[in-house]
């Protein structure tokens, strides 16, 4: 079997897929439970039937422009078919692995059995990374600014949990800022001179065991750099605002949700999107897959202040949306596509739900 094969069957193996969907559902019959909130699903038959709609076409909307991005990025080697089915197979092993590692590796093979080479596939990859990123270092500031402070919830919290959501937050924030800037520096400005200092740190004693690592991980840093040389004005520009949108597209459709139950206000709007952001870069540090669990257990405290008795619907609103649907569609999508890129269907105790 093909090594390749055999790290996508490993990573999509039962197990992984079965975890986060026990946790969200552990965490959604808590949050109904604790405080005997079971008699408030009454409260679906009260909202908005259009604000549904449009979170769904939101949503739709949304993975059309990962489609796009991930096309242009590829100078359309990908057709719009084989698009559907990287962004798929990338959002289900986002949803499966916890949010600090995402899918990224898996993604890598995908883009390679795709037939883009691999040195390509690693930069398409690490570029969205960095794309991504940068759109929550520069939008994370802009959210504070506008907010002056409401950002950061304090429904429900005491002083001191506020004051650990904002270090949660500062801190992840940092890493991200800290991560993306040595990519940036790796990739654009010196990959060799990132190399050399990849291995000059593994060369201390207690270092040592990671020189294998740093050593191939420099040389794909080297491989990726060379790939997006020479790129024209146009191909920046269609990463970037494609990256924008999806990211917007992503955040506003959980304003969706809330306006199909309650009246929401131009700055509420705002706010909640502000709010939303800074609740993705806490999550971005969940130890979960796919942050199962810990979105559903943070969410009222965010958000909660919109929705009142409504809360708890929305967050299973929420994941049913933005997190199942991918779990289900990469089980569909995964056999078909093995069968696709490795001349064969796997077998049923290799990969099933």
């Amino acid at each position: 079997m093909d090594q390749n094969e055999k790290t996508i069957l490993k990573s999509f193996n039962p197990v992984k897929i079965l975890i986060p969907v026990f946790l969200g559902l552990a965490a959604t019959v808590w949050l109904f439970v604790r405080d005997d909130k079971v008699s408030e699903l009454k409260g679906l038959a009260q909202a908005n039937v259009w604000w549904l709609l449009a979170a769904l076409l939101v949503l739709v909307v949304r993975d059309a422009g990962y489609m796009y991005r991930i096309r242009s990025l590829t100078d359309k080697f990908l057709t719009w078919r084989n698009s559907i089915d990287v962004i798929m197979l990338w959002e289900f092993a986002s949803a499966i692995t916890p949010s600090v590692v995402g899918g990224t590796t898996i993604a890598t093979i995908i883009l390679n059995k795709e037939g883009i080479p691999l040195g390509k596939s690693l930069a398409y990859v690490m570029l969205t990374a960095v794309l991504d990123n940068m759109f929550f270092i520069l939008a994370a500031p802009i959210a504070l600014l506008l907010t002056q402070g409401q950002v950061f919830p304090t429904f429900n919290l005491d002083p001191s949990d506020v004051a650990k959501l904002q270090s949660a937050f500062y801190i992840s924030y940092s890493l991200i800022a800290v991560y993306t800037f040595a990519m940036i520096y790796a990739l654009f400005v010196k990959p060799r001179a990132f190399k050399w200092l990849l291995l000059k740190s593994t060369s201390f004693r207690f270092l040592r065991k990671w020189r294998v690592n740093a050593f191939q991980h420099g040389n794909e840093i080297v491989w990726a750099s060379e790939q997006l040389k020479g790129k024209s004005f146009n191909y920046w520009a269609r990463a970037i605002i494609s990256t924008i949108f999806v990211w917007s597209a992503r955040y506003f459709l959980l304003n969706c949700l809330i306006a199909a139950f309650t009246d929401v206000t131009f700055s509420e709007h705002m706010l909640i999107i502000s709010r939303n952001l800074i609740f993705w870069i806490v999550m971005l540090i969940a130890i979960t897959p796919g942050g199962a669990g810990i979105v559903e257990m943070a969410f009222p405290s965010f958000f909660g202040i919109f929705l009142g008795g409504f809360s708890s619907i929305v967050v299973v609103l929420y994941r049913l949306i933005t997190y199942y649907p991918y779990l289900i569609l990469g089980s569909i999508f995964l056999p078909k596509w093995i069968a696709k890129v490795f001349g064969h269907y796997p077998k049923q105790n290799e990969v099933r739900v």
